[in-house]
């Protein structure tokens, strides 16, 4: 089995390496992530600007590249150029940090992840629930090369990705895992006006998550309860039940008027 490796804060950060670790007793892994951290960065691509790829060597894979780009682009650039053998999966983490909710919208880490899916490759991302810089992410790494080890064997579905995240508390403590759905996380947006020394305005943003009613299957409150949750998220992101009512509201007589010779 071929692995690739990415995330969104970047090459050195100890979530990939934790992986790196596990993964490599399971698999040829090679390694593309981005130089420095590129958390926040959605689904960016880089158009205007040359992507550089560099060459790195780091104990325990198979090949890997350093690249001045958004997840994203790690990804699309990895199976379309750097890599010429077939990628069995696309993982992306660890995060140091949880994706939970409408994250996924925000998340570099997912993105990638989803990046895999669109060029056919089954994905999953991985995230664990702490910002402290002491993190230890070994758990988290075995716990998704046990997964791994056995999706794999059943088959993983092309069109959709697996989300992951890990409570940060001791192995012990984890009380089990849950198949979740995204739940809400919104934040107050905090924007704290600045000046730079030349008297210029500028913005740093800041804030917290702020409490919200959840969904009792949603992957937010999984977590808070003590589980993993494994959300299996779907790229099509078209409402289907509101195709009919849209359906009925733009009937032949209003699309004359909206689509007539005045527009």
């Amino acid at each position: 089995m071929r692995i690739l490796l990415t995330n969104d804060d970047g090459i050195n950060a100890k979530g990939i390496h934790a992986l790196i670790n596990e993964l490599n007793t399971i698999a040829e892994i090679y390694v593309v992530a981005p130089d420095r951290e590129r958390s926040g960065t959605g689904h960016s691509i880089t158009v205007f600007d040359p992507i550089k790829a560099v060459e790195t060597k780091i104990p325990g894979i198979k090949h890997g590249w350093v690249v001045g780009g958004t997840p994203v682009d790690c990804v699309k650039l990895a199976i379309s150029r750097l890599i010429d053998e077939k990628i069995d999966l696309v993982v992306s983490g660890i995060n140091h940090g949880p994706n939970l909710g409408t994250d996924v919208l925000y998340s570099g880490t997912v993105s990638a992840a989803a990046e895999g899916v669109i060029m056919g490759a089954p994905s999953i991302s991985v995230s664990l629930d702490t910002y402290r810089r002491e993190s230890d992410f070994s758990y988290s790494a075995r716990f998704a090369c046990r997964l791994i080890s056995s999706v794999m064997e059943q088959g993983l579905d092309l069109t959709t990705l697996l989300n992951i995240n890990i409570p940060c508390l001791p192995p012990a403590e984890i009380k089990g895992m849950r198949i979740t759905r995204l739940g809400v996380r919104n934040y107050d947006n905090l924007f704290d006006e600045r000046h730079d020394p030349r008297g210029n305005t500028y913005y740093w943003l800041g804030g917290g998550v702020l409490e919200e009613e959840q969904h009792q299957d949603s992957d937010v409150n999984a977590v808070k309860q003590g589980y993993i949750s494994i959300t299996p998220v779907h790229l099509d992101l078209t409402d289907y039940k509101l195709i009919d009512k849209y359906q009925r509201l733009f009937d032949n007589k209003l699309a004359s008027v909206l689509m007539g010779p005045q527009l």
